[in-house]
């Protein structure tokens, strides 16, 4: 007698046998990737340089074996034969939406050759070791024949999905589930047609003095109230760390483990603050995500843009608000006494919300931040269409600061060298996710002063539980189980919005510099 085959031995299986052999074949390629974290953590904070090589060659490992179990017939036959038991289940239940995740992130990986994804990890690691050398020698020439291979590594992950609309359309929908290169280039001309005027008006005034951030601040009492600001917010140092890098992330090993990182500038008080406060604002989400979920697909936030719009939403339009600083000021005054004595709460809060034309676009202000992502947009687009040469990025990187924010960067290390993406992952994808995570910050946080109007009053008391209640219920505890635009549309009651952004920046910034009706 003929053996059966093994998907007639899977459909005579009960469903919910399958369904816990799915979840525990998930963990396991959970556990492998989150043990990548660790050694990608690990090289970003304490490696010393002389691992890099073996670094590189662990992490491909552990990619490939990870993406080997992701992609194994048997994952795949548990989720054709789990597709109609999911459709019999509660369509918001946890494992109806466990199965549609699982069925999306395993068709996308099938295209995927395993070889691919070691050689990827490979040279991403390389790139970046070589890149913390780079960036402080203002050395951009000894990075081109690595982002020359980043583009190719780029171009032919794009391939696996052909035929696409755009050669970036792969690299975005992966950052951010349903977008393509086309809805973004949309959305950022809308956004720029908004922002421009606002940026003119205020930057045809005289620059606030921001002097008061720029004096001798010492890095331990810096790491100390940064420390104190993240853990106020809702930054569980039970479940997490803090530790130093050249370029602060957030990282996740487990629902008990999410680690953020920071850098120090002794002359600069508002980096190490608003860099740990930012990526607080991701760790939180993270570790707000409902326990139930840890170890599978939908255990982690659900798009680059939602991610974003938690640290960009803490960091900008809770931690730059006056209320936030009626309450942490005084307590940043006694940490640096001789350094801020004399200087009022209100310099202060205008120093901190300075708008000006910059160079750099972590250290960017709210209303010209989304000028250097479109930009980068335009450039990523532009290289992986092959219409711009990895050699001639540099000029191409200043002709467009010029033609945008009108500012000229000296050197590369302040130019095209400036951020890591390109340099430690693919081309593509890499950007854009920042400033749909401003239009969501302002959205989501106007939808839980709707829900809850007490949260402006409660901020001046360093009272910030009720704001991260409303976000861990609508957001957080959800991680990837909605879909981005179905997340947005239940926590806010409407698709996402540009409206809600350009008011925020209208009434705060046009209060600040006592804009005339027409801008405000």
């Amino acid at each position: 007698m003929a053996s059966e085959t093994a998907a007639t031995s899977q459909r005579r299986r009960p469903a919910e046998d399958m369904l816990a052999e799915l979840k525990a074949r998930l963990r396991e390629i959970a556990d492998l990737r989150a043990a990548n974290a660790v050694l990608s953590w690990d090289q970003a904070t304490f490696m010393p340089e002389g691992g890099a090589a073996a670094r590189g060659r662990q992490m491909a490992m552990l990619s490939r074996l990870a993406h080997e179990r992701s992609v194994a017939p048997d994952i795949g036959r548990l989720i054709d034969t789990l597709t109609p038991y999911s459709e019999s289940l509660p369509p918001a239940s946890d494992d109806a939406r466990l199965i549609r995740v699982a069925r999306r992130d395993f068709e996308k990986a099938i295209k995927v050759p395993a070889d691919y994804v070691a050689r990827a990890s490979a040279h991403a690691a390389a790139s970046y070791q070589e890149w913390t050398r780079a960036r402080p020698a203002n050395d951009f020439k000894s990075m081109v024949p690595y982002l020359e291979k980043t583009l190719d590594l780029s171009r032919e992950y794009s391939q696996f999905f052909a035929p696409y609309a755009h050669i970036a359309d792969p690299h975005i929908d992966d950052a951010d589930e349903g977008m393509n290169a086309a809805s973004v280039s949309k959305l950022f001309g809308e956004l720029k047609r908004g922002l421009r005027p606002l940026v003119d008006a205020i930057c045809d005034q005289p620059e606030a003095d921001d002097s008061c951030l720029r004096r001798e601040f010492a890095k331990p009492r810096q790491l100390e109230f940064a420390r104190r600001a993240a853990e106020e917010i809702g930054y569980d140092f039970q479940r997490g760390r803090l530790d130093l890098t050249h370029h602060p992330f957030c990282t996740r090993f487990s629902a008990g483990d999410v680690r953020i990182t920071t850098r120090v500038n002794d002359h600069d008080l508002g980096d190490a603050l608003f860099s740990t406060l930012h990526e607080s604002g991701h760790a939180m989400y993270e570790q707000g995500i409902d326990p139930a979920l840890a170890g599978s697909p939908l255990g982690h936030g659900v798009s680059a843009g939602v991610h974003e719009s938690q640290s960009r939403l803490w960091e900008n339009v809770v931690a730059r608000s006056r209320g936030f600083w009626e309450y942490f000021y005084p307590l940043l005054q006694r940490a640096f006494v001789d350094e801020l004595a004399g200087v009022p709460l209100e310099t202060f809060h205008r120093a901190i919300n300075k708008v000006a034309r910059s160079l750099i676009r972590t250290d960017a202000d709210e209303v010209t931040y989304n000028l250097h992502i479109t930009l980068r947009f335009d450039l990523e687009v532009r290289m992986l269409e092959g219409r711009l040469a990895v050699k001639d990025l540099a000029e191409a990187w200043r002709a467009a600061m010029q033609a945008d924010l009108r500012v000229t960067p000296p050197d590369d290390r302040d130019g095209c060298l400036q951020d890591v993406h390109w340099y430690s992952g693919a081309i593509g994808g890499a950007f854009h996710s920042y400033t749909i995570g401003n239009i969501l910050a302002a959205q989501f946080y106007a939808a839980a002063l709707k829900a809850h109007p007490e949260i402006s009053g409660e901020i001046p008391r360093g009272a910030f539980a009720t704001l991260h209640d409303w976000l861990r219920e609508n957001i957080y505890r959800h991680g990837s189980k909605f879909p981005p635009n179905e997340l947005v549309a239940r926590a806010t009651g409407a698709a996402m919005s540009m409206e809600p952004y350009l008011q925020y920046l209208r009434e705060k910034y046009g209060a600040l510099y006592k804009l005339p009706a027409m801008v405000n």
